[in-house]
C-alpha cells in the first residue's frame, strides 16, 4: 500500500504552513500520522516479510523421489521422506516398488514413503509395505511409514480408518505419518481431526501443487492449531515462502520438510 502527501495548493506534493505559523507541530503531526498507518499496513500483511525462494541448503529434512539427485543438503539431513513405492488407480492388490535399495547414510528420522491413489487395498498390498517396512528397518534405522494420499476434507473419516488399519498392522516401534492438504486444518470437522491424532504420529502438510507454492497458504495455515498434534509443513524447492509468524508460535510444529525437483529449483514453477 502506498502513501502519498497531500497536495499543497500549488499542485506539488509540499508540505505547507499552517497559518497560524506552526509549521513544526504541523509536519510533526503528519509524521506520526505516517508512522501509524505504516504500522497498520504492516499488521495487515498475509504473511511476515517479503517471500524468498525455497533452497534446499537451508534446511535440515527432505522428500527424496526416485530420479531426483539428492542435492549437497543431503549430507546433513535430519530428516528424509523417501519414496518406496506406488499403489496405482488400476490395482488395488499390489504396490509397484520404485525403489529397490535400502536407504544409507546417517540422517536422524527415514521414513518409508508409499503414494497411493486409493484405499481399497488387498492383503497383497499390505503384506507388501510390511515386508518393505521389515527390510528397511533391518538395522533399527527406520523411523517409520508414511502414506501419501491426497484424501478429500469431506473423505477424513474414511482415510482415518484406513489409517487406523495400517497403524494395526505396523511393528511397535515404528510411526505412522500422512501427507496433509492445508484445507483439512481449516475446515475439516472436530471429530475427523480427532480421528486423525488418533491414527497418526505425525502430519505433513504440503503447501504446493505439483512445482508451485499455493498463493493463499498463510491464510491456511492460520488454522494448523487445531491440528493438535506434532506435524511439519512442506515446501517445493524453489517456490515463495514467507514464514506465518503463527507456525514459530505452535509447540506442536515440527519444522519444514523440501520436496526436492529433478531439476533442482530451476524447475519450479
Amino acid at each position: 500500500m502506498s502513501i502519498s502527501a497531500r497536495p499543497g495548493s500549488n499542485g506539488s506534493n509540499a508540505i505547507t504552513a499552517a497559518p497560524n505559523g506552526r509549521r513544526s507541530s504541523n509536519i510533526i503531526g503528519r509524521a506520526a500520522l505516517l508512522l501509524a498507518a505504516l504500522l497498520i499496513a504492516s499488521c495487515s500483511q498475509p504473511s511476515d516479510g517479503p517471500p524468498q525462494r525455497v533452497a534446499a541448503s537451508d534446511y535440515s529434512a527432505f522428500y527424496l523421489w526416485t530420479g531426483v539427485k539428492p542435492p549437497p543438503a543431503m549430507d546433513r539431513a535430519k530428516a528424509v521422506y523417501l519414496l518406496w513405492g506406488e499403489l496405482r488407480r488400476n490395482d488395488p492388490s499390489q504396490i509397484i516398488p520404485l525403489r529397490r535399495s535400502v536407504p544409507t547414510g546417517e540422517a536422524e528420522e527415514i521414513w518409508l514413503v508409499v503414494r497411493a491413489e486409493r484405499l481399497d487395498w488387498g492383503d497383497g498390498a499390505y503384506e507388501q509395505l510390511l515386508d518393505q517396512a521389515q527390510r528397511w528397518n533391518a538395522q533399527g534405522t527406520l523411523t517409520g511409514v508414511q502414506v501419501d494420499f491426497d484424501s478429500s476434507t469431506g473423505g477424513l473419516s474414511g482415510y482415518a480408518g484406513f489409517l487406523s488399519n495400517i497403524r494395526a498392522r505396523l511393528p511397535r516401534d515404528l510411526k505412522l505419518s500422512a501427507t496433509g492438504l492445508m484445507d483439512w486444518p481449516a475446515n475439516a470437522s472436530e471429530a475427523d481431526l480427532a480421528a486423525m491424532r488418533a491414527a497418526l504420529d505425525e502430519i505433513v502438510i504440503q503447501t504446493y501443487q505439483v512445482t508451485t507454492t499455493i498463493p493463499d497458504y498463510a491464510d491456511y495455515l492460520a488454522h494448523t492449531q487445531r491440528l493438535r498434534m506434532p506435524y511439519r509443513v512442506a515446501l517445493v524447492e524453489g517456490g515463495d515462502w514467507t514464514p506465518p509468524s503463527s507456525l514459530a508460535r505452535d509447540p506442536d510444529f515440527k519444522g519444514y520438510v523440501v520436496f526436492l525437483l529433478r531439476g533442482g529449483a530451476a524447475e519450479a514453477g
